[in-house]
């Protein structure tokens, strides 16, 4: 199309036309309303079904990828293709009504018949068009009806909105024609029959039918059928000639006409005139979106003539038309249908969703049936509604098109509306959905309704004026003894205290507990009405509706009823009883009567109550209410617990006011936030010194788990589950349901018998398959007989991440969003795109013509109507993320002292201070997850692409590691490997890329140590004590110059890795996922999968290597897409996050594979590997003995590989060393050589360094002692030939660090300590937490095993102010295991049990920790250790059982054999104890005990720690030989050979032969430990603390078993 042309299109008034026929465009109507005109044409009328089942189809779907455009797509490949060939032969577009339109032709009575053969023609050609095709694999079929004859067309409406409607014989005609058609039939009505010209027309007759069904048109030879066309097309007055000739419709060349713009703007909905005036996309309104569907059907006594009718019409259209615009709901569509006037009314379209919609149609639909039924000429009145998610679009062709709605519930909507005629019926989700009383509702007999499979439950609505029933107001909530309230300890704590007050004064308390809906204020009070129940006090719950706000008194009425004992009463008479009863001593007789309209009784009506007035009556009611309550509370206190209390009416308030003043009362409520401002009294009350006011928040994390397995009543659920309704559901308990309902309707959910993890087989796909368990405190409610222990699973090839919303949480989400202004929404839309967290930096970038200030000041209001929360930086992120908002109380009268002349100032600065925390937060994050999801549907699938390719190209200039680590990527050299930027590079970002992977600067060459030379440290001939000495100066001087002046050095903050990767790299991935471009996509699942392992995040690690795997198998299945690179590092990285999970055989499998497909076989066979090491012996010597390198420096894309090789040999040497069988060492010895190798052809230090302090440390366990020290010299002498910058810092931190801890592996406890002091010094001026806490950790171990008690503290001081300023999990886990040491084996309390067992069971199911093989061990067999020592077997066997489970991880880490020895003593606790017991399982525990098998790597320190917890001072160092024979050795401070074995046995105090020790010896020393500060001031001497040992009984005997 030419620019003019689109210039044309886009006027205002030719957008508005392209929803009109030209019957309205051209139209010359007269202002009267109503307005009836005459003429003849043909109609044709064309019905496609199929629509509604494929609309279902797509409304259901699982994921959010199918909707509404897929279904917009298929849709419009049908009708605009009909649409065009109407408009081609000159048709004229009526209406579309659904999956169906009619179409006119009119013209003239004498033209009718040629336009017949016209229309005839245009219908077969219809039918040509998709009597082949298939699309989606549906069943689409067209039918196609003709009529022709009189036509009569109605105009009808008000001063805001006409409508327009054709009726006659000729429109019941083509109704009747469409209805007898099959697939692909045109059926001629008897009149369009008898006009037709019936030689050009080859027909067949219908059996007992006046009308016949076309075949096919039979012209003459000679006819010449384009000119017989063109002679007709001179006849309609709006065909495009001449000029226009190539148009399809001549209304698209209308000129702007303000006048005729707003005459037909009426005759369009307000929502489709707003986003043409905003000149949106006509697209941008399709979506399938939960509605309500009011379908209004008239029959009128007597409609033969449309003079007659068409008042009755205007007046029902106006009242209709007011109705729903107070309530926000629209008329779509009016249509004459089966001899009636038929309107479908909306609520729910796009920008007009509102609260309470489905009550708000109800109440619309019975104040319209009550007014149509009123109206004059109409018979009957019948209305049908139904909710769901229906289709709600633009449908037709680009020149003409409508607004519709196609969806099962409108059908079902109709289809009420006619089979119960003369009532207002409702289908079981408006029922549901309605927040009325239940009696306000009939349910109907059901009855087989056409093209309804299963309409489920039909109800009646009475109406909102129906007498009360006392017995229906009640609190419904079910109460389950077999299911506890989750969390919501806090809430009840709060009823505990007022109930304790109230009953012990005399005055009254009122407990208001305000919420948003969802989260479960109704099972708060239920709870409380069970609490409340006691002897000497009643309590009467009841639940209010909307309704009940506008009933005046009606609370207090209930609850009267309540209180005189009505609400039993079946007959009135027995209300009247109870009521002579109660009342006989404060009221006369005669005025019994005035109860009569507020009880619904019959008392005689005096004189004297007959005169008084309604303001009296009212009065007289309150004076007695209340006598009657004061003389009640003398016999029993009274709690009323009100449920919905927003709902109170406003005479209630007033009373209660009164009440609570005068008699001692306790009032319970439950609320939803008040819309409006409350009454005056309702304020008094909220404001009242008595007045507890509670804002409800969020349940736990863990409550949401545990809620899960007792609503599946399970014993676990998939992490992957877990995660997903902890994020999704917000801590709300409602989302938390709809979620589960939603999966369950997937069938996403499979459940499984529970499997013991001893006796699964471990592959990659159940690598986590540990379910994330229930707490302790829920242990009574799980072990049911009933599924009690069976697991819930996902179902195959489910993508949680990807799941549609419910409709449920969609409608909430679609509430808040349409109460916004559209810049607001787009704001929100734009943000979708994002994800569902984002910096203000990317969204500033991608919201179209937006400033800063106009941003910053949208998102305030945003952050301040909860749709987004601020954070800082994403240490606040991550800290807000682990614990949901808690409940807390709001003081309302101190608020209320605040003069009231400055609040609207006060509003203004709390705006202006919210704009202000947004400026200084850069991270943003959705509140609820469901608002994204619900917004990112919203857009097109062209506008997403456009959206996620804007915020790909700005998030991959920072998807890299942060400043602090250099911006390289996560997998080193990553980006040279592949082409995947979508920016170009200059010159100044390639350096930095350059230098940030280690290529140096001439700066950096000559910028080396100056004061420091090799000889001086590393002297020739020196002694080990002195290189030890020296060394250590060396580091001292190091940390020494790494001044804060010097930012060359220093870093000016630490690292941000983590929150880049949470706001750039992953969502990068997904960006490109959306985008198609799966390679991409691929590089940045690897990037974040490396990142979180980085991170120790195992769980998160292997999330995005699934993500990945599923890519690659796609990837693999193109031709063109050939990288092994990525799929090298794919099993690298899996291969490492099996080794972190203890899984050995698969992780060397996943290794091996990656060291193939880089061309670096490792050998398979014992023969072939000795000809490998053969190989890289020679390599090594040649590497060694050149001067210079013979080369320079490898490619970056081999670095990228050598270094990925690196990684896998480092890992391998270490898998190699766990196993006993004797080749076993060669191999190890292979993979260590090679990574020493491959490291040295990289010439990069860093690499060249870890490769020495790996091959030291595997020489070390191989007894080998003159080749690792000279291995730990050569990566000394690297190190000063480093320059003095950030990159040679921390290449030193890194070796005094490594160097360190492979003296505390190896047993060298006191140089262990001198480095680790160094290191982490050098770490924390480096600002690298991750790095410090690892250096920490060691430290705090060493010094606990030389006794440096004070130093101890202080390191444990340092360890948990980094815990908790960073917020991380595994620092604070192990600063709990030490203080569990201290108390075990040190003698001393740093940190109470309690403290530590609180700790461990908030945050066993942490997913860090529990995917750490090692902390968790450790911990929980500590505590066991600690249970058994004091004889508590039931609590003992708890933890040991969870120990037991994570012994198999079997990892060659410090960590994972700290805890093994944890265990083992744990063990041989228990044994002795079933020794002494004489138990038969004694035996087999023994056995199990010498299967656990502990392998030589780290076996030195594990010993050592042996040794120390029997009471040796000193630490001992053991060799890997010495295991074949008991030698235990002294280590020098070195380590080095020159070191003697020395024969030390153990003490004789260890072991006790005799069995006099009294039994309750530790129970008593354990309840009387020391704390800390008694030992620093001097109560407690340091010596003392050694006595507080526990003292193991052994017990020799001939035949302990």
């Amino acid at each position: 199309m030419s620019a003019q042309g689109e210039e044309q299109q886009d006027r205002a008034i030719v957008r508005i036309a392209a929803h009109l026929p030209d019957l309205i465009v051209y139209g010359d109507f007269c202002p009267e309303r109503p307005s009836v005109d005459y003429f003849d044409g043909v109609l044709m009328f064309v019905d496609i079904s199929g629509f509604t089942a494929m609309t279902e189809k797509f409304s259901t779907a699982m994921y959010m990828d199918r909707g509404a455009e897929q279904l917009v797509e298929i849709l419009n490949h049908y009708i605009s293709a009909i649409v065009e060939k109407v408009l081609i032969f000159g048709g004229d577009i009526l209406k579309f009504a659904g999956d169906a339109l009619l179409a006119l032709w009119k013209v003239e009575r004498k033209q009718l018949k040629n336009m017949i053969t016209v229309v005839v023609k245009c219908s077969l050609e219809i039918h040509e068009l998709f009597g082949t095709q298939e699309l989606e694999g549906l069943d689409i079929r067209v039918k196609i009806g003709l009529a022709a004859g009189h036509i009569t067309m109605l105009v009808f409406g008000d001063e805001k909105r006409n409508f327009f409607l054709v009726t006659g014989q000729t429109v019941d005609d083509v109704r009747l024609a469409q209805n007898m058609a099959q697939m692909n039939d045109v059926i001629l009505s008897p009149n369009c029959w008898q006009l037709c010209d019936r030689s050009m027309i080859e027909i067949e007759r219908i059996p007992d039918q006046r009308a016949v069904k076309v075949n096919f048109l039979k012209l003459p030879p000679t006819f010449n059928f384009d000119e017989f066309f063109t002679k007709c097309m001179t006849f309609m007055d709006y065909y495009p000639s001449g000029d226009h000739k190539n148009l399809l419709r001549l209304a698209c060349m209308l000129e702007s006409d303000p006048e005729l713009e707003s005459s037909l703007q009426k005759y369009v909905m307000e929502s489709i005139s707003k986003q043409i005036d905003d000149k949106q996309l006509r697209g941008y309104l399709s979506e399938l979106r939960p509605v309500t569907i009011v379908f209004v059907n008239l029959v009128f006594k007597d409609q033969d003539k449309a003079e007659v009718i068409g008042s009755s019409i205007q007046d029902a259209s106006v009242h209709i038309n007011s109705v729903l615009r107070d309530f926000r709901g629209q008329i779509n569509k009016v249509f004459m249908f089966d001899k009636g006037c038929s309107f479908l009314c909306v609520f729910g379209f796009p920008g007009e969703k509102a609260p309470d919609e489905v009550t708000h149609a109800l109440e619309s639909a019975v104040e319209i049936f009550d007014f149509c039924s009123q109206v004059h000429k109409v018979h009957t009145v019948s209305i049908g509604v139904a909710s769901g998610t229906v289709f709600c679009g633009i449908v037709g062709h680009s020149v003409r098109h409508e607004y519709t709605v196609i969806g099962q519930k409108v059908n079902i909507a109709a289809r009420m509306m006619m089979y119960y005629p003369g009532i207002v019926t409702c289908d079981s989700v408006t029922y549901n959905s309605s927040n009325l009383p239940a009696y306000f509702f009939k349910e109907l007999p059901k009855k087989v309704m056409k093209g309804v499979a299963d309409s489920g439950p039909i109800y009646q609505c009475l109406g909102l004026n129906e007498k009360v029933m006392f017995g229906m107001a009640y609190l419904i909530c079910n109460r389950n003894e077999a299911y506890p309230l989750l969390g919501r300890e806090k809430e009840l704590k709060y009823f505990r205290c007022n109930m304790k007050e109230f009953l012990m004064s005399n005055c009254s308390r009122i407990l208001m507990y305000e919420g948003l809906s969802g989260y479960g204020k109704s099972q708060i009070l239920m709870e409380i009405e069970y609490l409340s129940q006691g002897e000497n006090h009643r309590t009467i719950a009841i639940a209010l509706t909307k309704i009940s706000f506008h009933q005046t008194f009606y609370t207090i009425q209930i609850l009267m009823a309540n209180v005189l004992g009505l609400d039993a009463c079946k007959h009135y008479k027995e209300r009247q009883t109870n009521i002579e009863n109660k009342v006989k001593t404060l009221l006369d007789e005669k005025f019994h009567c005035i109860f009569n309209d507020i009880f619904h009784v019959q008392f005689p009506t005096s004189r004297e109550v007959s005169k008084m007035s309604i303001l009296r009556k009212q009065k007289q009611l309150e004076a007695l209410f209340m006598k009657i309550l004061e003389k009640t509370v003398k016999q029993e206190r009274i709690i009323f617990i009100i449920d919905e209390a927003q709902f109170v009416d406003k005479t209630s308030w007033a009373f209660l006011e009164k009440l609570i003043q005068n008699v001692p009362i306790f009032i319970i409520m439950s609320l939803s936030p008040f819309l409006d401002v409350p009454c005056e009294a309702a304020s008094a009350i909220i404001k009242n010194r008595n007045t507890t006011y509670i804002t409800i928040g969020a349940v736990q994390p863990s409550d949401i788990r545990n809620k899960v397995c007792l609503d599946l009543n399970v014993k676990g659920i998939p992490k992957e589950l877990d995660l997903y309704l902890v994020e999704g559901s917000c801590g709300i308990p409602f989302y938390c349901e709809e979620l589960l309902k939603n999966l369950d309707q997937h069938r996403v959910l499979v459940f499984q018998p529970m499997e013991s993890e001893e006796k699964a087989n471990v592959t990659w796909n159940n690598l986590f398959k540990n379910v994330a368990k229930p707490t302790e405190l829920l242990r009574p409610f799980t072990l049911g007989d009933d599924g009690g222990e069976e697991v819930c699973k996902l179902a195959s090839g489910v993508r949680l991440k990807n799941l549609s919303p419910p409709a449920s949480l969609k409608e909430i989400s679609l509430v808040q969003l349409d109460s916004m202004s559209l810049s607001h929404q787009m704001l929100v839309r734009c943000a979708a795109i994002i994800g569902l967290t984002f910096t203000t930096e990317l969204l500033f970038e991608i919201l179209p013509c937006w400033n800063m200030k106009r941003m910053i000041n949208a998102l305030a209001t945003l952050v301040e109507s909860n749709i987004f929360d601020c954070f800082r930086n994403g240490k606040e992120l991550r800290k807000a993320l682990k614990q949901n908002s808690a409940s807390f109380e709001v003081h309302h009268r101190s608020l209320s002292l605040k003069p009231v002349e400055g609040q609207a100032h006060r509003e203004s600065e709390a705006l202006h201070e919210q704009e202000s925390e947004v400026i200084e937060c850069h991270i943003i994050r959705f509140c609820r997850p469901m608002m994204q999801k619900t917004a990112y549907e919203l857009w097109l699938k062209d506008q997403k692409v456009d959206m996620h390719l804007k915020c790909a190209r700005f998030l991959e200039e920072n998807a890299h590691r942060c400043d602090q680590c250099h911006s390289g990527d996560f997998i080193p050299y990553h980006h040279f490997t592949v082409d995947i930027r979508l920016n170009s590079l200059d010159m100044d970002s390639i350096k930095k890329m350059a230098k940030s992977q280690g290529f140096k600067t001439e700066e950096d060459i000559f910028c080396k140590i100056e004061s420091l030379r090799k000889s001086e440290i590393l002297p020739e001939y020196a002694s080990f004590e002195e290189i030890k000495e020296r060394i250590l100066n060396f580091f001292d001087i190091i940390i020494t110059k790494m001044r804060p002046s010097q930012e060359n050095i220093i870093p000016l903050e630490s690292c941000q890795c983590e929150e880049i990767l949470e706001v750039a790299v992953m969502p990068l991935a997904y960006h490109f996922l959306a985008l198609g471009e799966n390679s991409k996509a691929l590089y940045y699942f690897l990037e974040a999968a490396s990142a979180h392992l980085i991170l120790e995040d195992n769980y998160m690690a292997y999330t995005y290597l699934n993500e990945g795997e599923r890519l690659l198998k796609i990837l693999k299945k193109e031709k063109s897409w050939s990288h092994t690179f990525e799929s090298a590092t794919f099993y690298g990285l899996k291969g490492q996050v099996c080794f972190n999970m203890g899984q050995m055989v698969l992780a060397k499998k996943m290794l091996k594979k990656s060291l193939k497909l880089l061309n670096r076989t490792f050998p398979f066979s014992f023969i072939s590997m000795f000809f490998y090491i053969h190989v890289e012996k020679n390599k090594h010597h040649r590497y060694m003995n050149q001067q210079t390198p013979e080369s320079s420096p490898p490619g970056k894309k081999r670095l990228a590989e050598l270094h990925l090789q690196v990684n896998c040999f480092s890992l391998l040497w270490k898998i190699y060393s766990l196993n006993y069988f004797f080749h076993y060492k060669y191999y190890a010895y292979l993979a260590a050589l090679m990574e020493m190798n491959t490291a040295l052809e990289t010439q990069d230090d860093f690499q060249i360094i870890k490769a020495y302090l790996d091959y030291s440390l595997h020489e070390q366990l191989a007894s080998q002692h003159i080749m690792w020290y000279k291995n730990e010299i050569m990566a000394m002498e690297i190190i000063l030939n480093l320059p003095l910058k950030a990159e040679g810092i921390e290449i030193m931190a890194y070796m005094a660090d490594t160097l360190g801890c492979n003296k505390y592996l190896m047993g060298h406890l006191d140089l262990a300590i001198d480095l680790g002091s160094r290191a982490q010094k050098m770490w924390a001026l480096l600002r690298n937490p991750y790095k410090q806490y690892k250096v920490l950790c060691w430290l705090c171990t060493s010094l606990r095993l030389k006794t440096r008690y004070k130093q101890l503290i202080q390191v444990l001081g340092w360890l948990w102010d980094l815990s908790v300023s960073e917020e991380h999990i595994i620092s604070k886990a192990f600063f709990y295991l030490i203080c569990l040491d201290t108390m075990l084996y040190s003698g001393f309390v740093y940190r109470t049990f309690n403290e530590c067992l609180a700790f461990i069971q908030e945050n066993e199911d942490n997913r860090i920790l529990k995917f750490q093989s090692g902390i968790l061990l450790g911990l929980h067999s500590s505590v066991a250790i600690w249970y058994a020592r004091l004889q508590e077997w039931d609590d003992f066997q708890v933890f040991f059982n969870k120990a037991k489970n994570l012994v198999p991880r079997r990892t060659p880490t410090a960590l994972y054999f700290h805890g093994v020895c944890r265990y083992l003593e744990a063990q041989v606790l228990h044994l002795q104890k079933q020794i002494e017991g004489q138990f038969e399982s004694a035996q087999d525990s023994g056995v199990e005990l010498l299967k656990v098998r502990l392998p030589s790597y780290t076996s030195p320190c594990l010993f050592t720690v042996t040794c120390q917890q029997f009471g040796q001072k000193n630490s001992f160092f053991v060799a890997p030989h010495s295991f074949k024979s008991p030698e235990i050795c002294e280590p020098g401070l070195t380590g080095g050979d020159t070191d003697r074995p020395v024969f030390s046995p153990p003490p004789q105090e260890w072991w006790y032969s005799n069995s006099e020790l009294a039994k309750d010896q530790w129970t008593q020393m354990a309840l009387n430990l020391p704390t800390w500060d008694n030992i620093i001031s001097g109560n407690v001497n340091v010596q003392d603390i050694q006595k507080n040992k526990f003292l193991m009984k052994v017990n020799i005997l001939d035949n302990p078993f």
